[in-house]
């Protein structure tokens, strides 16, 4: 085992289904390439049917290649003509319905992947296990007595307990509240990191995403788009469909001025994204919820034609005088009826561009 390799290698890989009206084939996954080294966690996020689940699927086995590589420690575990069973890879599986057995304890959840040890040695290992995700109080419990969020973690500790290469999370917080969900994300993130754990997960939700992972994939038709950390995804999307998926936000008309400015109707930006425009070319910015400020000194108005409460903000939609519609988030004690003009400035920090 080479020690500087990564620890999970995907290499081109390609996946194929047979087509439903029964000629030919169709290709869900194509051409997909990432390396993950040891403690990192990484997320696959995308829209559904994106071939996420079935990457997942692929790394833990139950999915076999047409084409490419998967390596676990630099070793071979799925290739054209191999593929190493699930049982025989060390990976973890935490499912979206947690998969606890219901009539079992949460110790004895626990102790189900710890078979191989004597009996004095399981038990002490699964309390351990339930005391790294804080629940040494609930060793007892049934999953009907806990909350999502603990069966979640008692889920996470079965599947680390047997000390898994890898840990893969399908969707994991699809069964819980969204209040819960972006807290529970980094408290999972947290134990992770603690314990070094390796981890992909998978989600449709950027902001599960966002809490959990160092690296994001954002996927599309069976291809990653780009693979970033989530601050540079976020504010350097490689083009319009990463922009698009990423934030909330609209792609309004703008004209390049000198010194790598842009006019929009909104006022002047200064780009910083690196791209060479002529002077007076008509290109696309970006303008998220969070490059729009609310300002009751501002001159520049803005109709609210919807609103979403948040908790501690609204979502805003607003509309220009050209009626062009933008988002802003704005605090929740500025709670503006509908029709009502609200005055705005730009905040943008980061201008995002693309050609028109």
């Amino acid at each position: 085992m080479n020690s500087s390799a990564p620890l999970l290698s995907l290499e081109n890989i390609e996946i194929n289904y047979p087509n439903p009206n029964g000629e030919g084939v169709v290709t869900v996954v194509k051409n997909l390439s990432f390396e993950l080294n040891q403690g990192d966690i990484a997320c696959l996020l995308g829209s559904s049917g994106c071939g996420k689940s079935t990457v997942l699927r692929a790394i833990c086995g139950f999915e076999a290649l047409q084409n490419g590589l998967i390596k676990i420690h630099d070793k071979v575990v799925s290739s054209k003509s191999f593929r190493l069973s699930p049982s025989e890879r060390k990976v973890g599986m935490v499912f979206q319905d947690f998969a606890l057995f219901p009539h079992l304890t949460s110790l004895e959840n626990v102790l189900f992947g710890l078979r191989h040890l004597a009996e004095n040695e399981r038990h002490e290992a699964g309390l351990q296990w339930l005391e790294r995700v804080s629940l040494s109080d609930k060793a007892e419990a049934y999953p009907h007595e806990l909350s999502g969020g603990q069966q979640q973690r008692v889920a996470l500790a079965r599947a680390m307990a047997p000390e898994p290469n890898l840990i893969l999370l399908d969707e994991p917080f699809s069964n819980l509240d969204v209040d819960l969900r972006e807290r529970l994300a980094g408290e999972m993130r947290d134990i992770l990191k603690k314990n070094n754990v390796t981890a992909v997960l998978v989600t449709h939700d950027q902001l599960e995403a966002f809490a959990m992972a160092d690296q994001i994939g954002v996927m599309n038709q069976g291809k990653i788009v780009q693979w970033d950390a989530p601050y540079d995804l976020y504010h350097q999307p490689i083009n319009r469909y990463v922009a698009e998926f990423i934030g909330r936000g609209v792609f309004i008309t703008g004209e390049t001025k000198d010194h790598s400015q842009v006019e929009i109707e909104l006022g002047m930006l200064q780009m910083d994204d690196n791209k060479k425009y002529h002077t007076g070319e008509k290109i696309e910015v970006l303008l998220r919820a969070d490059d729009v400020q609310h300002d009751d000194a501002s001159p520049m108005l803005a109709e609210v034609v919807r609103k979403i409460f948040r908790g501690a903000d609204f979502l805003y939609t607003l509309k220009l005088d050209s009626g062009q519609e933008i988002y802003a988030y704005v605090p929740s004690h500025h709670n503006h009826a509908l029709g009502e003009k609200i005055g705005i400035r730009l905040g943008a920090d980061h201008v995002v561009t693309f050609s028109n």
